[in-house]
C-alpha cells in the first residue's frame, strides 16, 4: 500500500497542486513534482470536466451560449488561479520589451507588472477562447470542453522534457532530465488511441496542440537558451485556445 501511495497519489496530488488552486497539499520533494508530469493530462480532464458541467447550462437552456461560454473561462481562470494566463502576459510583455536581448527578455518575464503587450495578449486569447467556446455550446458540444484542458496539459509535457531551462535557478529546474519518457509514451499513444476511438477531430486538436507546444519550445530556446516558467503556463493557454479553435472550425458546417 505504501509503494501505491508512493507511486501514484503523491504524484498526482503534487500534478493538482502545481497546476490547479484546488486544495490537496503540495509536493513534499523535488522527485515527487517531477512524476507529477504523468499525471498533468488527469488533471487536465479533472478540469475538462469541469468546464462542461459549466456548458451544460447552455444545453439546459439556464443561459445563453456567450455568457455559459464567458463562465467556463471565468471558471478555468479561478480554478487555476489565472497561472497560465499571466503566463501569456509575462511572456509578450519579455518579447515585446527585451529586443531581442536574452537578459533583458528574462527580467522582464519575472516583473510582476503587466505592459501592453501582456495586455493585449492575454485580450487576444480570451477573445478567441470566447468566440471558440460560443461556437461549440451553440452546436451543442461538450466533448471538446472536455478535451481541451487535458490536450493542452499534455502538449506541453514534451516541453518540460526535452527543452532546457533558461534561468539558473527556478522551479522549472525540477524537471530537467527527470521526466519518465517510457510512461510518457505510453501515456501518449493511449491518448491519441483513445482520441482515435472517439473520433469528433480529437486527433487533429492533439496535432494542432503539439504543434504549438514544440514551435513555440524551438523558438523561444533558440532566442532565450531555454524556456521558464512562464513559458511553460503561456503553452498551456496557447495550446488551449488552438484546441477549441481547431474543433469551432471542425464542428461548423
Amino acid at each position: 500500500m505504501a509503494s501505491l501511495v508512493e507511486a501514484w497519489w503523491r504524484p498526482l496530488r503534487a500534478a493538482f497542486a502545481f497546476l490547479t488552486r484546488l486544495p490537496g497539499g503540495s509536493a513534499t520533494t523535488e522527485e515527487e513534482l517531477a512524476r507529477s508530469v504523468l499525471f498533468f493530462p488527469v488533471v487536465g480532464l479533472a478540469l475538462g470536466l469541469g468546464c462542461a458541467g459549466v456548458g451544460w447550462l447552455h444545453l439546459v437552456r439556464l443561459a445563453p451560449a456567450s455568457i455559459v461560454a464567458g463562465a467556463v473561462v471565468v471558471f478555468l481562470a479561478l480554478v487555476t488561479g489565472g497561472l497560465h494566463l499571466d503566463g501569456v502576459a509575462d511572456l509578450f510583455d519579455g518579447l515585446a520589451g527585451g529586443r531581442g536581448d536574452r537578459e533583458r527578455t528574462l527580467r522582464i518575464m519575472r516583473d510582476s507588472r503587466v505592459g501592453a503587450a501582456g495586455a493585449l495578449a492575454l485580450v487576444l486569447v480570451v477573445l478567441l477562447q470566447l468566440a471558440a467556446l460560443r461556437e461549440l455550446l451553440e452546436r451543442r458540444a461538450l466533448l471538446p470542453l472536455v478535451a481541451f484542458p487535458l490536450v493542452a496539459r499534455w502538449a506541453v509535457i514534451p516541453q518540460l522534457a526535452f527543452f532546457r531551462y533558461a534561468r539558473a535557478a527556478g522551479l522549472g529546474r525540477v524537471f530537467q532530465g527527470r521526466v519518465a519518457l517510457t510512461p510518457l509514451a505510453a501515456e501518449s499513444i493511449l491518448l491519441v488511441t483513445w482520441s482515435l476511438r472517439l473520433g469528433h477531430g480529437l486527433v487533429v486538436q492533439l496535432a494542432a496542440a503539439l504543434g504549438v507546444s514544440l514551435g513555440l519550445g524551438l523558438w523561444l530556446q533558440h532566442r532565450l537558451g531555454g524556456l521558464t516558467g512562464d513559458i511553460y503556463g503561456a503553452t498551456i493557454s496557447l495550446c488551449e485556445t488552438a484546441t477549441l479553435l481547431v474543433a469551432a472550425v471542425q464542428i461548423s458546417p
